[in-house]
Order: structure tokens, then C-alpha cells, then sequence
């Protein structure tokens, strides 16, 4: 089962309706959502279907089906007994959200800033990270802070692109994680492009404008292991 995801061409809808497709031991799948899945390191949407009787059914998580595009809402238990075909009203934890998608927008102006291969990252709501294949002698805490924002501060537009899998193959230098490579299979692959600052394929949401991030802090710095240090950051407000 495909499901239609309004959030790859709009991140910020806070609202929607679908219909149940399918309710399952893992979930709940509908035709269409705005919850995102957790992947690419970002968290799976938190919120709330509210059936025609105005019953609530929380979602605590979203995690990827089977299928390729394919979606699954885990509700709070007990699983309620949803119908097939039934039309839900979906509402998305909007500030939740929105914390995630400043947060992984700064995560790509910092690796512009940290210039070294991505081993892993993570983007909570309340902070983010991002793992590097670097000597920890080149990463000093107030110059990642000071050149990520002063990259955001330019307020730069973000855009949304496409390549196709063969462009992507003729162009690996686009693509910086060495942990997760960009899902191939669908012909095509959606990339971020931050005009004059990054380029590189995500799935993920993100702010329409780098002014909406406000700022970053860096809270810590670690060693990982051999290959991997990391750079954990929050949003400055």
C-alpha cells in the first residue's frame, strides 16, 4: 500500500483528511498523511486522527510500512477499532514538528560548516546531532556555533529538487552520509538544495527559509569511537 505524502510537497500542512486503508498490529494506515515517518536520522510525527463522532485517537509515533511510500500511525494503546474506508481529520503536533524541521535545516548548514564525511545523526525536538568522520583537534565548539549562524542569518531560501537515480549515481559527491544512502527503487530522489550552501539528498522537512531557524547553540563536542565525533546541537530559542 502507497500512501500519498502530502508533506513531501508541503511541510508545512498542519491538517488534512484521509481514509483508512488498512488497521494492523503495528498501526494504522490511510490513504494520505501529513505525519512524517521517522527516517534520515528525524523523528516520526506525533498527533491526533479525530474520527466524524469527535473521538481522538493519538498517535504516539510514525514509522515506515513495508512498501516503498508506504506509512504506519501507531496510536497510544489500545488500538482503537477504526474502519475501513472511514474519513479521519489528521492533525499533526505542529510545534513538535516544527522544532524538528528548524533542527535538521541547521544540521545541513552545519556540515557545510564541519566539512567531513557524516557517519550518523539524529534530530529530536529538543536537539539534534550529527556524527563526523574527523580529527577531534579540528572541531572547536564557538566556530561551528558562529559560521552556522552566520550562514543562517544570510536567510536563504531552501528548495526542493529532484534527480533521477542515474544522476545521483553520476554525481556520488552529493551525497555526505556514509551511514544512510538515499533510497533508490522509486526512478527518482528528492534533494535539498540551499542555494549558494548545500545541496545533498534528504527526505526529511525542513524550514522554507533559513531565517526561521533563529540560531543554533552547540552543546557539546564527544568522541564516539575512531571514526565517528560528535557535534551536538539545540536551537538558540
Amino acid at each position: 500500500m502507497t500512501t500519498e505524502l502530502l508533506f513531501r510537497n508541503d511541510a508545512y500542512l498542519k491538517t488534512a483528511r484521509a481514509q483508512v486503508v488498512a488497521v494492523h498490529e503495528r498501526g494504522i494506515e490511510l490513504d494520505r498523511t501529513i505525519f512524517y515517518p521517522m527516517g534520515g536520522g528525524q523523528m516520526g510525527d506525533s498527533g491526533i486522527l479525530l474520527r466524524a463522532n469527535g473521538e481522538q485517537v493519538a498517535i504516539v509515533d510514525t514509522r515506515k510500512g513495508d512498501g516503498i511510500d508506504s506509512v504506519v500511525h501507531v496510536a497510544d494503546p489500545p488500538m482503537p477499532q477504526l474502519q475501513v474506508g472511514e474519513t479521519l481529520t489528521l492533525e499533526i503536533d505542529w510545534l513538535r514538528r516544527h522544532a524538528l524541521m528548524r533542527l535538521h535545516t541547521a544540521l545541513h548548514v552545519m556540515s557545510c560548516v564541519v566539512v567531513a564525511a557524516v557517519t550518523g545523526g539524529n534530530i529530536a525536538p529538543d536537539k539534534a546531532r550529527l556524527d563526523f568522520d574527523i580529527d577531534m583537534s579540528l572541531l572547536d565548539a564557538k566556530k561551528i556555533e558562529e559560521e552556522t549562524n552566520a550562514l543562517i542569518a544570510r536567510g536563504v531560501d531552501t528548495e526542493t529538487v529532484w534527480i533521477t537515480d542515474e544522476e545521483l549515481d553520476a554525481r556520488p559527491e552529493l551525497v555526505k552520509t556514509m551511514s544512510v544512502q538515499p533510497p533508490r527503487g522509486a526512478g527518482r530522489v528528492r534533494l535539498l538544495r540551499i542555494p549558494g550552501i548545500d545541496l545533498q539528498p534528504c527526505g526529511g522537512t525542513h524550514v522554507r527559509n533559513l531565517a526561521e531557524i533563529g540560531g543554533i547553540r552547540v552543546l557539546k563536542i564527544r568522541s564516539e569511537g575512531k571514526r565517528n565525533k560528535r557535534v551536538e546541537i539545540a536551537l538558540a530559542t
